[in-house]
């Protein structure tokens, strides 16, 4: 099942230039290149760049200098779509996407952590990818509480940007822990781990601002690609 709905362009740019920042491969003060070579670079028209460039200046996170040019400015705490998502490549950075396996709504299963009202969850299993690498497979549990009904045209690469849109619930902390576990019979070939090997998992806790445990997630983290990071500013 891979029918997604991708973030819009000029976000998907403007999000990987945020990641790129917050890796170090953007430095502060760095110029970027003059724009119609920078969108050729990155295969997008220039509108597209130049949308995505007023985003990042709206997040405080560029400094646009008439006849001269576009320079980073890097600060900590900025707003995000995937200010929550620890993973990057081993290089550093990376823009997120996802490729929906199933979703299915299910009896919470006994050996996740208590979370939610209901004796149900919509489980999400996806693919998640690194600039089209794969490098996470994940198993997501929201609360049915929270959502009647759910399909999968329903979601965002980015499941917290779903939430707040779709299902009015704002996630505002989580909490992670690390552990090893073997791959799940159901990953899919074109995530390099088999079933059964040893991966890192990252078992998540995702909560609301009063404190409700409103989703759990599972995150098998191929880490011959990527890693689990969290800086600390």
């Amino acid at each position: 099942m891979t029918d997604r709905h991708a973030l819009p362009l000029y976000l998907q740019i403007s999000e990987m230039l945020i990641r790129e920042i917050g890796a170090g491969r953007l430095a502060d003060g760095a110029r970027l290149p003059p724009e119609r070579d920078y969108a050729a670079q990155l295969g997008i028209s220039v509108g597209t760049l130049r949308k995505a460039l007023g985003d990042l200046a709206d997040k405080g996170l560029l400094r646009r200098v008439q006849g001269s040019g576009n320079y980073i400015r890097a600060k900590a705490d900025v707003q995000s779509v995937y200010a929550f998502f620890r993973v990057e490549l081993l290089e550093g950075g990376g823009l997120p996407t996802a490729d929906v396996l199933s979703l299915d709504r299910v009896t919470k299963s006994a050996d996740l952590p208590d979370f939610g009202a209901s004796a149900q969850a919509w489980r999400i299993r996806r693919l998640r990818r690194l600039n089209g690498i794969p490098a996470v497979l994940d198993e997501v549990w929201l609360d049915a509480s929270y959502a009647p009904s759910l399909t999968v045209r329903d979601l965002s690469d980015s499941l917290y940007l779903t939430y707040r849109e779709k299902l009015n619930l704002w996630i505002t902390s989580a909490e992670d822990r690390m552990s090893i576990a073997p791959v799940p019979d159901w990953a899919p070939a074109e995530f390099g781990p088999k079933p059964g090997v040893q991966m890192l998992l990252a078992t998540r806790v995702s909560l609301t601002a009063d404190g409700t445990r409103a989703e759990v997630s599972r995150g098998y983290i191929d880490t011959s690609v990527a890693t689990y990071i969290a800086r600390l500013k």
